[in-house]
């Protein structure tokens, strides 16, 4: 069941997501106001999201607003371009399963919240007809 659900959230994505494991860093304010980071990993990345595993135990609610940034040490050509630029604004979009020695999240699907890439495609020109009146 986890394999069908899984093959019916990747046909809900936009774009198709690579598997690439670099480190990263979530920044994010918490319910006082507080900024809050985590270090993470991320596992698959796409144009419109990732999915970030964090070991730190933090809880992050659904639907907050999150930056995702790789670590600068990182430099991977994989990557979208977003993330290669810089901070991405994200929102998280799913949370994974808890782990039961922690009670925390043991992951996170993120969302950008920035308009992807998309190459123009030429069209050919179009012939304008005169209309008599």
């Amino acid at each position: 069941m986890t394999s069908e659900r899984n093959q019916g959230k990747a046909a809900q994505r936009l774009s198709d997501r690579i598997s690439v494991t670099v480190p990263a860093r979530i920044t994010w304010k918490d319910a006082s106001g507080a900024v809050r980071f985590a270090s993470v990993t991320t596992r698959n990345v796409g144009n419109g999201g990732a999915f970030v595993e964090c070991e730190s135990g933090a809880a992050i609610p659904l639907h907050r607003l999150v930056h995702l940034q790789v670590e600068k040490s990182v430099s991977v050509t994989q990557l979208p371009q977003p993330l290669r630029d810089g901070r991405v604004l994200s929102a998280v979009w799913r949370v994974g399963p808890c782990r039961r020695s922690t009670g925390t999240p043991s992951g996170y699907a993120l969302r950008f919240l920035v308009e992807p890439r998309i190459e123009a495609v030429p069209t050919a020109p179009r012939l304008l007809r005169a209309v008599a009146v």
